[in-house]
């Protein structure tokens, strides 16, 4: 049985996969079910978002958010993987480039678009990952994905090749990928060469812990999740009775009035999730079904 259930903020370090982090975490909280929400390459750092326990049911509603990063951009070097850890595979003069210059083409690039997914990606293609294929040496056509850049901006380095940028973008955007194409617009190519997600959603790197912190609190016997109600903030929100709870807990919908949404957080007179409703005609049936949270803990 569970003895978490709950969101988990991790300050992912460098060198590590997002997998090696959901293991560290099992191994440090002893629970099995543990999963992640955006991937993280092993090169960048930053806010990891996890659920901990029952609660992994809702890591969809924290993959969908917009997210935020910060890193650096070097121009005049192109990389097989567009980052650090590829293979330098050109290298050409970079243009002078001036901050209204750089800005100006990175304003260019805001809005809804479409993207190129790059060959060293984890999606599959007729079941095989396309990094794979990439170190077989094949190259294969990928389908361009809607993406929405909101805002993107740039500043200057001590060195004239390398410049700071921050970018806040849709879910499934390649942000080495979208530096690649800045290069590109500004006369040269270039790759990302360091990269750290400062936000998803609500959720700030600046409330999550490294790995070393986790450990520690624990080992305190300190709190460190957040309530499943944390994964649902951006839904439409109803307070239920007690028996509308037991009925959505044993899958049976209820009615519900003064709702305009289709998907709506459920919660308890005591400000517990019970569920996730969807609208159903002229009731409400459960898509997502949590725990009563007194039988089980917040870690």
């Amino acid at each position: 049985m569970s003895t978490s259930n709950g969101l988990l903020l991790v300050d992912k370090p460098k060198g590590m996969t997002s997998h090696d982090v959901v293991a560290r975490v099992r191994l440090l909280m002893k629970e099995r079910r543990v999963g992640h929400a955006g991937t993280l390459d092993p090169m960048a750092t930053g806010l990891l978002v996890l659920a901990v326990g029952p609660c992994t049911r809702l890591l969809r509603f924290a993959q969908s958010e917009t997210k935020r990063y910060e890193g650096v951009v070097t121009f005049g070097v192109s990389t097989d993987s567009l980052d650090a850890d590829g293979v330098v595979v050109e290298r050409q003069e970079v243009p002078p480039l001036t901050s209204e210059v750089v800005n100006d083409a990175a304003r260019r690039m805001l809005g809804p678009q479409l993207q190129t997914p790059p060959m060293v990606s984890a999606i599959k293609v007729k079941g095989q990952r396309l990094h794979a294929l990439a170190r077989a040496g094949v190259e294969v056509e990928r389908v361009a994905r809607a993406i929405d850049v909101a805002s993107f901006s740039l500043t200057p380095t001590n060195d004239v090749n390398e410049w700071y940028f921050d970018v806040t973008c849709s879910v499934g955007t390649y942000v080495r990928v979208l530096l690649s194409d800045l290069a590109e617009r500004l006369g040269t190519i270039g790759h990302l060469s360091a990269l750290r997600r400062l936000s998803s959603g609500d959720h700030h790197v600046g409330d999550a812990l490294t790995l070393d912190r986790l450990d520690e609190r624990l080992r305190g016997g300190e709190t460190v999740l957040q309530p499943p109600r944390a994964f649902v903030t951006q839904l439409e929100t109803v307070v239920i009775s007690r028996e509308d709870a037991r009925r959505l807990r044993m899958g049976q919908r209820v009615a519900l009035d003064g709702l305009n949404d289709d998907e709506v957080a459920a919660v308890s007179e005591e400000g517990t999730l019970v569920a996730v409703i969807r609208r159903r005609g002229d009731s409400w049936q459960p898509a997502v079904v949590l725990p009563d949270e007194e039988s089980v803990g917040h870690g």
